[in-house]
């Protein structure tokens, strides 16, 4: 595949909507693999420890910061908006260690997206 018939936005668009997709559409297969398993599982483990899915409130600019990370995953999100989960439990032990599964694994989403654009622009 050559460089100018990938275009990179949309390798971009497809990397964040579903992690690792990038990857795959490049032929990085382990990568994209990896990516597909292990990012939404993390996603799935903050939720599973009753993490909370922050909202976009610009009145408070650190939950607008935490509500951008956790959408950074993409689908996932959409997914877990639509079923009504993670609304999280502030009483829950593990409620900031879901908080923490659920944003980092959108940062870490928004790394690999990055990451997929570098290769296809064929800087990897």
């Amino acid at each position: 595949m050559t460089r100018s018939a990938i275009n990179p936005y949309l390798i971009c668009l497809a990397a964040w909507l579903l992690p690792g997709a990038g990857h795959l559409w490049l032929g990085r297969v382990q990568k994209g693999l990896v990516f597909l398993i292990a990012i939404p599982s993390m996603f799935a483990t903050g939720v599973w420890m009753e993490g909370r899915l922050f909202p976009f409130d610009l009145a408070q600019p650190l939950v607008a910061l935490a509500a951008l990370a956790d959408v950074g995953i993409g689908v996932p999100y959409a997914v877990a908006q639509f079923l009504g989960v993670g609304t999280g439990r502030v009483v829950a032990q593990s409620f900031e260690y879901g908080n923490a599964f659920l944003i980092v694994a959108g940062l870490l989403n928004m790394l690999v997206v990055l990451d997929a654009f570098d290769v296809a622009e064929g800087r990897k």
